[in-house]
């Protein structure tokens, strides 16, 4: 299962607006309809962002290649900069640039950059599914048998560049007959849980079940939830980390009923540059997601709306981290630092 199709000349991503009613593939050869793509959450999940904004240059150089070379440096910084304003929170969208950045410094300009730019943007998408098929071998082995595991969101192959991190878990540890149900909190505002995460696990026949955010409390509360597996849109050096709106809170519920919590990434979605979660830019998202459900009005005209995309879990609350170099437990500053700085 896969989001992101590099065809050569021009991209393919998977409209993940329209799941789960349509599977769309839109094609791009502009990327400034990339970067518009991506605000839109058509392509959405940090890694997957990654990988489309390091395609999206590509098509940068092929519109730019005729250009001197002083012009195309300057035309590639600026489609660079409008990818990188595209959304502010995943790390992995600007470590994707960087990247990229630094393959075009070594390439030359124009023509001659165009190969090694593709090069480099194919092997961050080849790199991220191989992080991700190593993050559930990982993982898979803290899955007790018989689980029952709460998730929120979506990370899975459709927020990656393939296989997933939550649901990469989840995908290895089922092979391994250990999975007994899925809860999927449907994730309000924009119900990735229940358009996209079902999507993924209803399609690979593993079991799941659809729950209300509110639900999560009551499900714990009676021991019908075994562990929580989530992903991450950026993390700081310490382990405090963004993810979708509502994963503090499952992550206070979790720590209050003893309930192994944790936080599944690769390793380009750590940043180390930052001490803490409050250094982590919380996108701030428009407000006729909360006032409209499917396009109908569903609260009053003139309502003041709050609607931040993330919010962040302070790392007191990982029971441990489970990324592609194996499960890591506190403390959590010095063991990523040893890992990954």
């Amino acid at each position: 299962m896969d989001a992101i199709r590099w065809q050569g000349n021009s991209l393919a991503l998977l409209d993940q607006t329209r799941l789960p009613v349509e599977e769309v593939w839109n094609t791009y050869t502009d990327y400034r309809k990339v970067a518009d793509a991506i605000r839109r959450l058509v392509v959405r999940g940090a890694p997957a962002i990654g990988v489309a904004a390091a395609y999206a240059l590509c098509l940068a150089a092929m519109e730019y290649k005729g250009q001197n070379p002083e012009e195309f440096q300057k035309s590639m910084a600026a489609a660079s900069a409008e990818l990188a304003a595209s959304r502010p929170t995943a790390v992995n969208l600007f470590w994707a640039l960087d990247r990229m950045g630094l393959a075009l410094g070594a390439a030359g300009c124009g023509a001659e950059a165009l190969p090694i730019l593709i090069r480099e943007a194919e092997a961050i998408h080849r790199e991220d599914v191989a992080m991700n098929r190593a993050i559930g071998a990982a993982g898979a082995a803290i899955v007790p048998h018989g689980a029952r595991i709460l998730t929120h969101c979506n990370a899975g192959a459709i927020a990656t560049g393939g296989y997933g991190t939550a649901l990469g878990v989840v995908r290895s540890a089922f092979t391994q007959g250990k999975v007994e149900m899925v809860y999927c909190d449907e994730t309000r505002p924009l119900l990735q849980g229940a358009r996209l995460t079902a999507w993924e696990l209803v399609k690979d026949g593993i079991p799941a079940t659809l729950i209300t955010d509110n639900m999560a409390a009551s499900l714990m509360a009676q021991g019908k939830i075994d562990l929580v597996l989530l992903g991450c849109d950026r993390m700081a050096a310490n382990g405090d980390f963004a993810n979708k709106i509502g994963t503090y809170g499952v992550a206070v519920l979790a720590h209050y009923h003893g309930i192994p919590f944790y936080s599944v990434l690769p390793s380009s979605t750590i940043d180390l540059s930052i001490p803490d979660g409050s250094h982590i830019p919380i996108e701030q998202r428009e407000a006729s997601e909360v006032t409209h459900f499917a396009g109908v009005r569903t609260a009053p005209e003139g309502v003041g709306v709050y609607n931040p995309a993330f919010d962040v879990t302070p790392h007191r609350l990982l029971t441990g981290i489970i990324t592609e170099k194996g499960v890591i437990h506190p403390p959590f500053a010095e063991q990523l630092a040893e890992r990954f700085g």
